[in-house]
């Protein structure tokens, strides 16, 4: 059972102060969110086998699927497979054909890939500032697609 419980405080919250960068990013869609959930007894025996804590898992999950500039050496062949595991289970087929998703995550995957890993600090915040409007860009983009199954 997961609860996602916000705080109304923004104490120890990265970005205290700021500005969502869209409307929506509030209650469930808050950026910076904590969550709350019972972690089943079979995941953390797995976890504890393997020696991974279960932060350290659902961190790697979410990097992975969310096509981050973030870590990426050596883990597209798990990011192929949670985007497949994403399209398995149905997320977002009452708005998009299962092309539609895996071009979604192809153009998710092309942003991630412009980093300038070892760059000098202006050019990593140029880059930083561009994909954030990128990112802008192509969700509005995709957003703004009929919203319905052809």
């Amino acid at each position: 059972m997961m609860k996602n419980t916000l705080a109304n405080t923004q104490k120890n919250k990265p970005g205290k102060g700021s500005k969502p960068e869209f409307k929506w990013q509030t209650g469930e869609y808050e950026r910076h969110a904590d969550f709350r959930f019972t972690l089943p007894q079979q995941f953390l025996l797995l976890c504890k086998l393997m020696e991974v804590t279960p932060n350290q898992l659902l961190s790697d999950f979410i990097d992975n699927l969310s096509c981050s500039s973030w870590n990426r050496n050596g883990r597209e062949n798990a990011r192929s497979k949670l985007v497949e595991y994403f399209v398995d289970h149905g997320y977002g087929q009452e708005y998009y054909n299962q092309d539609d998703i895996r071009a979604i995550f192809r153009e998710l995957e092309a942003i991630g890939l412009v980093w300038p890993k070892g760059g000098k600090m202006k050019l990593i915040e140029l880059s930083s500032k561009w994909q954030r409007k990128f990112y802008r860009y192509w969700f509005k983009k995709w957003f703004a697609k009929p919203r319905r199954i052809p």
